[in-house]
């Protein structure tokens, strides 16, 4: 990929990454939701998907037929093990969300999830995000050629940033409750406490 290509690609990931965070707070009264009405959710989700695989297909069109690394076979199980883990963090994570309301099948039905309480069980006792966590871990364990590395730098940017905007709607939906959280678990990685004996 020439530096030009790069450019192309990043441009398209901040065009993305801008979009789905400004249109991630939609709500039924304004924004898509105007539009929408209580499929807002399902269009959001509709909306990211399409855009996700125009940014992908645009990167493969970009590297072309562009060759994989040259990474020695320990290299390999190591980004063979990320991958797997990241499929099992994410798919044990997702359990732990209300998944109407994740894909908006929920608000379709009538159902406003605004009120829903501070859900802190599952992995989200040791992580704040482990969805982006599952997602940092695909993407590193695949980043085997020039446009997956760079496919692997623009996402890592944009869940650390997304982040950040996703925790201050939280704090504005559920103020001190979300601050003491935040304060108490960290966002990416478990803290390990080792038992210590005396």
């Amino acid at each position: 990929m020439s530096v030009a290509d790069h450019l192309i690609y990043a441009l398209m990931w901040f065009g993305f990454a801008s979009s789905h965070s400004v249109l991630a707070g939609a709500e039924v009264r304004r924004g898509i939701g105007r539009l929408a009405g209580r499929a807002h959710r399902l269009v959001y989700n509709a909306l990211a998907l399409v855009a996700l695989l125009a940014v992908l297909a645009t990167g493969r069109w970009l590297a072309g037929s562009a060759l994989p690394f040259v990474m020695p076979l320990a290299l390999h199980w190591v980004m063979n093990v990320a991958v797997i883990t990241g499929l099992v963090l994410g798919w044990v994570a997702i359990r732990s969300y209300h998944l109407g309301a994740f894909i908006g099948t929920a608000q379709l039905r009538g159902t406003d999830d605004t009120a829903a309480p501070l859900a802190v069980s599952g992995l989200h006792r040791w992580m704040r995000h482990p969805l982006y966590s599952a997602v940092l871990l695909i993407v590193w364990g695949m980043a085997r050629s020039e446009l997956d590395l760079a496919t692997a730098c623009w996402v890592t940017l944009y869940l650390i940033i997304g982040s950040r905007i996703e925790e201050q709607r939280l704090i504005a939906r559920y103020g001190d409750a979300y601050r003491r959280y935040r304060s108490a678990t960290p966002a990416f990685l478990p803290r390990w406490r080792w038992a210590t004996s005396g």
